[in-house]
Order: structure tokens, then sequence, then C-alpha cells
């Protein structure tokens, strides 16, 4: 099983990143997607999440109206994107799978949002 994050990097307040996860090794379609962060001194925390057939999605409070989250079931992709990003974004961005008792987690991209 591989969750690949992808798309992060260092943005100015107000601009925009789009993170993908690449998935493999498991049946996708069959998960449910999310993305968490966690910001240095923090916990974990969820961001967006995304059922498996992409129909029914959830976001924290900080992020409604600002980040989108979808798949790509025929690419086995999750995406996240991130507009009017603020100082208060910056975090290690994760990508998770997760189906009853199964839970995989991706590595991890980096988004700094800095003047």
């Amino acid at each position: 099983v591989q969750l690949v994050e992808s798309g992060g990097g260092l943005v100015q307040p107000g601009g925009s990143l789009r993170l993908s996860c690449a998935a493999s090794g498991f049946t996708f379609s069959s998960y449910s997607m999310s993305w968490y962060r966690q910001a240095p001194g923090k916990e974990r925390e969820l961001v967006a999440a995304i059922a498996s057939a992409g129909g029914s999605t959830n976001y924290a409070d900080s992020v409604k109206g600002r980040f989108t989250i979808s798949r790509d079931n025929a690419k086995n992709t999750v995406s996240l994107q991130m507009n009017s990003l603020k100082l208060e974004d910056t975090a290690v961005y994760y990508c998770r799978a997760y189906y009853g008792f199964r839970s995989y987690w991706g590595q991890g991209t980096q988004v700094t949002v800095s003047s």
C-alpha cells in the first residue's frame, strides 16, 4: 500500500496550492479518503474528508469555503485545492485512506504560508 502526497510548498498569504495524493496497493474506490494536517507543537487534525463514491464531503470549520477536496477513482487520486491560504494553514499535510478498521497514511507534504 502506498499513499504519496505532492504539491506542497511555500506560498504567500492569500495564495493557492493544490495537493494531490496518489494511491496504490488497495481498492481505492472502496475507501473513504481524507486530508489531515499537523502544525509544529500541535495535534494532527482533520482538514477534509470525502466518501468512497465522492458524493459526500466534510470540512473543518477553519477551512470551509477555502478548501475543496475531490477524488478521481479512475486515477486513484485525491486532491485538496487550497485557496485564500492563511499563515495558520502552515503544517504538514497527510493523506489518509480508511475503510472499516483499515487505515493507511501517506508520508506528508509540507505547506508553508509566509510573507
